[in-house]
């Protein structure tokens, strides 16, 4: 397997959810001599310093500052999140002689394929903490690393028109199987174990489902893999390699996550909240710069919106549009449309096939079909807070929003190489 696979599906493989990638991430930050930084703290920067902070422990800012002052930020924002079912409070739901969980769906999800495959549950816990009579919490990340629950599909004898199209009801038919009726009560207990602590302890819970299924690579020259969660950890991964290795005197370079862009990123740690306008306020001020330099910087700065892309379906050929229709192991997707739920212009456009260009990656592009509506993505979201030249961009891929998504080995090396080479350049536009 090649390394840059490998690092990609042991990212995603640590990364259940948005929670553990951002721990990921933080681990790996630390290793390479960042410093970790509060919201809740003062900060003291220094020109040189690598940094990274948090917040809500699903979004992620890292930053490097040059040696001297610097003339703007140079930004790569992809996202930490992926459709799946959060679990509810009160999970428990006893059917017949079954315990199932009672799950909500989290963002737009191709429902069908997660039936029949094994799952488990992720995410974080509250846990008291009311040291000297004060009132908080502690959280604590949690996944129960094995084969844990089931969604069994009906039968085709009882259902003889399954295969003529099914309209699925998250409430009825979206419920796994916990275990028996013997399972009753054990689902907190089997949390709290996980997490190390009582169930008198655990005040709340982030809990989702996730898929079971290893990732695999595949095709007559490997030329494919397919894994939970690529969308968007892909993005994430291929990004923040080429971050880690990159290196530039005149710019501070930026590597962002948001949580929560499948369901809007209208949150405090998503794209449309004040996370990165307030690192970049804090950057700025750190450094005694005044509001106008502030608003010089940004208009020096430069974003790249990092989101998969969809591919061409060889058997769905007619969704694509006539001639913009992207490849897998083809490179770099720059994404247009001309009600700008993408962000790309002619100017962010240009900027980015010369970085292609100048990183010797190839490039693509893609644009819906003029009667079919696209959605948005972090780029314009975050555009509301921040207000830079921004181009989307994403990688290849097919069947967004299943459990199991496939793009291509190739285009790992070719987003790290093409983030380096952007972090490093000098953008005159």
């Amino acid at each position: 397997m090649k390394e840059s696979i490998k690092g990609l599906t042991e990212f995603i493989k640590k990364s259940p959810t948005a929670y553990h990638a951002v721990e990921e991430l933080s681990e790996r930050l630390i290793k390479e001599g960042f410093k970790e930084l509060r919201e809740d703290d003062k900060w003291e920067l220094s020109q040189g310093g690598k940094y990274f902070v948090t917040r809500a422990e699903s979004s992620i800012i890292s930053f490097k500052l040059p040696k001297k002052d610097y003339k703007g930020f140079y930004m790569i924002a992809s996202h930490s999140d992926s459709p799946s079912f959060k679990i509810k409070e009160n999970p428990e739901i006893e059917s017949a002689s079954y315990v199932t969980l009672n799950v909500e769906k989290y963002g737009g999800m191709l429902c069908a394929p997660w039936f029949d495959r094994p799952l488990s549950v992720a995410g974080r816990v509250m846990v008291k903490s009311d040291e000297n009579g004060s009132i908080g919490v502690t959280s604590k990340l949690v996944n129960v690393d094995r084969d844990l629950v089931m969604l069994p599909s009906l039968a085709i004898h009882m259902d003889r028109e399954a295969n003529d199209g099914h309209k699925y009801n998250a409430q009825k038919d979206m419920l796994p199987i916990f275990g028996d009726e013997k399972s009753k009560d054990k689902f907190i207990k089997l949390i709290a174990e996980e997490a190390g602590v009582s169930v008198e302890d655990i005040v709340s819970h982030d809990l989702f489902l996730y898929n079971r299924v290893e990732p695999s690579v595949w095709g007559a020259d490997e030329e494919y893999v397919s894994s939970g969660r690529l969308d968007d950890l892909e993005c994430c991964y291929g990004s923040f390699e080429g971050f880690v290795k990159a290196e530039n005197e005149e710019n501070v370079i930026m590597h962002v996550v948001f949580d929560n862009e499948e369901v809007g990123s209208t949150t405090r740690q998503g794209a449309a909240s004040t996370f990165l306008r307030d690192t970049l306020t804090r950057i700025n001020d750190a450094f005694g710069r005044n509001q106008e330099d502030y608003l010089v910087s940004i208009a020096r700065s430069f974003m790249i919106s990092a989101d998969n892309a969809h591919a061409i379906h060889p058997n769905y050929t007619e969704k694509a549009d006539p001639v913009n229709r992207p490849q897998m192991n083809q490179g770099i997707v720059i994404k247009y449309n001309a009600n700008q739920k993408y962000t790309t212009d002619a100017v962010s456009g240009a900027i980015c096939k010369m970085i292609c260009e100048k990183a010797k990656v190839p490039y693509q592009t893609f644009t819906n079909r003029s009667d079919v509506a696209g959605g948005s993505t972090l780029g314009n979201i975050s555009g509301t807070q921040v207000a830079v030249r921004t181009v989307d961009i994403g990688m290849a891929q097919l069947a967004m929003h299943s459990p199991y998504e496939t793009a291509g080995t190739l285009d790992v090396d070719y987003l790290i190489d093409f983030s380096r080479t952007f972090f490093e350049a000098d953008i005159k536009a």
